[in-house]
């Protein structure tokens, strides 16, 4: 299964956030919109970075409160890795797993497509298992 047919139907927008916001900002975006990361955009880049709550985490550590005045971009997790939508999902998963990430920038033709996070790929193969179990319970029951 590819991430293009995981994606497909989405609606809505993907949220996004400026390099030059203050980390105070993200997280209010972060907070108000209950996500765990966002895409960061910067002058001529689609995608500089990505900002998630792990990067609040880890900028607390080492600058203290003052870190909700500092700029994205300084805490932002950079460079960006990012998937296409004919990649598979198990492919997308792999990576998450041994990068140890949880959102990835599905990019086609240098544009962000879709952002997705583990939970979706694991949403999705755990629907694919459930199906899967279906269908073989009803052929067992049919025979």
């Amino acid at each position: 299964m590819t991430i293009a047919r995981l994606i497909a139907g989405r609606s809505g927008p993907v949220w996004k956030i400026h390099a030059e916001d203050t980390v105070a900002d993200a997280v209010e975006l972060l907070a108000e919109r209950r996500i765990g990361a966002v895409p960061v955009e910067d002058a001529g880049v689609e995608i500089a970075g990505i900002f998630s709550e792990r990067d609040v985490i880890y900028s607390l550590r080492r600058h203290g409160g003052d870190m909700l005045r500092r700029k994205v971009r300084e805490v932002m997790t950079s460079p960006v890795i990012s998937v296409s939508p004919e990649q598979s999902v198990m492919e997308a998963l792999a990576l998450m797993t041994r990068r140890r990430f949880r959102h990835l920038p599905v990019m086609e033709n240098g544009r962000m497509v879709a952002f997705i996070s583990i939970g979706d790929l694991v949403k999705f193969r755990i629907e694919r298992i459930e199906a899967e179990a279906d269908a073989m319970r009803h052929y067992i029951q049919s025979a």
